[in-house]
């Protein structure tokens, strides 16, 4: 694999991360750019690694197993229960699903990038506001 190769899945899965975290620090959640940045960067680089040491397709899988049960702790970690209400069940969704973009940036999927980075972003933006507009009007 060459090193441009290795930059480029990289540089996509801090990106991505940083656009996800973006949308979750400009609502002052929990965890925000760094945070979702770190975790798919982190995941693509635990990919990359264990995909470059061996072809078994096996021992890659149970890397990305592993890096997804791991990062669940990582959400649950976020999720407050305040008066009633649970909150940060949205910010530890878009923490594991970074996780599984990042993986996907460190195996150069890149139609499973685009389109799952696409989706993941357009359902926190367009999903948030339509969830905005519900809340107004419930009362």
């Amino acid at each position: 694999m060459s090193w441009m190769d290795v930059a480029l899945r990289l540089g996509a899965a801090a990106l991505l991360g940083a656009l996800i975290g973006l949308d979750r620090e400009l609502r002052h959640k929990s965890a925000g750019v760094r945070t979702i940045s770190l975790v798919t960067l982190g995941t693509a680089l635990a990919v990359l690694a264990a995909t470059s040491m061996t072809t078994d397709a096996a021992a890659s899988s149970r890397v990305i197993q592993g890096a997804l049960a791991g990062l669940g702790f990582l959400g649950g970690g976020v999720i407050v229960h305040h008066r009633r209400n649970i909150e940060g069940l949205t910010t530890a969704a878009a923490i594991w699903t970074s996780a599984a973009l990042g993986g996907a940036c460190g195996m150069g999927i890149w139609p499973l990038v685009v389109i799952g980075g696409g989706l993941i972003l357009a359902l926190l933006i367009i999903a948030g506001r339509i969830e905005a507009v519900l809340g107004q009007t419930k009362h």
